[in-house]
């Protein structure tokens, strides 16, 4: 069992990628930026939170042996894969893709879409986060489904799980029995405790909130702990976070 720590990451310090259409900050080693003492936590490999202008966005591109799970924020994303599956992403609908033996796709901005006679041209901006599964080379998948927002403000509830105990709970599901997402949007005062785990990540990802322990966080900070939870986390202003509950890491 690891020892008890809380190891806060400051929004500022992530590495970056930013070029004509896209502003990507990733939390962990990723693409061209590698820190061999910065490449995980628990199982969680990936939390990029992605800005992609309007009319941009990926190209297609292959995946494997991954839980992809994408959380947007703002605008909305069309997916489409070469498993036939395809949709668009908005605030409120938690979406995972199940990369197994191997898959294609691309995510673009959905701003140009036409609702009514108006188009969107705003920014997408998403988290996408990836786990370890728990086998490899199964049969690629694709998952989506709505949250309602009344749910979202309820306190911590779980977006994304491959856990039984959140069985009939979640969202969505994903391929991992130990780890789990769970979100929350927060109004002023509103307060949340965090589940035990052996390890668990905490990302702010709109907002301003304090953390018992540790004091003041804001957009794009986060917090890793290993061995701890319960502590309780306050919304200073209107706030969403994410929290990866994870029961296992890299060596099992």
């Amino acid at each position: 069992m690891p020892a008890e720590t809380m190891d806060i990451r400051w929004a500022g310090d992530r590495f970056a990628t930013t070029i004509d259409w896209l502003d990507s900050r990733h939390s962990f080693s990723f693409a061209d930026h590698y820190d061999p003492a910065n490449t995980h936590h628990g199982v969680l490999l990936v939390n990029n939170d992605d800005r992609v202008a309007p009319g941009t966005g990926f190209d297609t591109h292959p995946h494997r042996d991954m839980e992809i799970v994408t959380w947007v924020l703002q605008g909305s994303l069309v997916h489409q894969d070469s498993e036939g599956n395809a949709g668009v992403i908005y605030p409120g609908l938690a979406q995972r893709m199940s990369a197994g033996s191997g898959i294609l796709h691309s995510e673009k901005n959905d701003s140009w879409t036409l609702t009514g006679e108006q188009p969107h041209r705003e920014p997408v901006r998403f988290i996408q986060m990836w786990v370890l599964p728990d086998e490899y080379g199964v049969t690629p998948s694709y998952e989506q489904l709505e949250i309602e927002d009344a749910r979202l403000r309820s306190g911590l509830i779980p977006i994304a799980s491959g856990m039984p105990r959140y069985r009939g709970e979640t969202a969505i599901t994903i391929g991992n029995r130990h780890a789990a997402l769970h979100g929350a949007r927060m109004a002023p005062g509103d307060s949340v405790r965090l589940p035990e785990a052996r390890y668990l990540h905490l990302f702010i990802a709109r907002g301003a909130v304090t953390l018992e322990g540790a004091g003041a966080l804001g957009e794009g900070d986060a917090v890793r702990f290993t061995a701890s939870g319960g502590h309780r986390v306050t919304a200073t202003g209107p706030a969403e976070i994410l929290v990866w509950e994870m029961h296992t890491g890299l060596g099992g």
